[in-house]
């Protein structure tokens, strides 16, 4: 059997803009994706802080040290430009890593830099 685990998280992150005219995607910093262990075109779960919207989409890469975190698409009507977010990505895990796997936390601060990793 295989267990869904957080991976990474990604903890304080500020909308610095929207797309709604978009195939539809969140992009981030090429660093904060680094850190992370994130791929371009990985599946992620985005929470709003702000307005307790989720939605479900994958990962762009943005430019390295932009500090972008942009809504693209449909989901770009659950933001708004200085929104909070939370960036979840979770992974299948066999039962033996299961039992020693430590999610990755990353902070970050207003300007989507990153502060912290846990």
């Amino acid at each position: 059997m295989l267990r869904s685990l957080l991976r990474v998280k990604i903890s304080g992150a500020t909308v610095t803009e929207t797309k709604l005219y978009y195939e539809g995607s969140i992009t981030i910093d090429e660093e904060i994706m680094g850190k992370g262990g994130i791929l371009p075109g990985e599946e992620l779960l985005v929470v709003n802080i702000n307005n307790g919207a989720r939605f479900i989409t994958y990962c762009i890469k943005g430019e390295k040290d932009s500090g972008v975190i942009c809504i693209n698409g449909p989901a770009a009507r659950l933001a708004e430009k200085g929104d909070k977010l939370l960036i979840l990505c979770f992974s299948y895990f066999s039962e033996e890593e299961a039992k020693r796997h430590k999610s990755r936390i990353i902070f970050l601060n207003e300007k989507n830099r990153i502060t912290k990793i846990v």
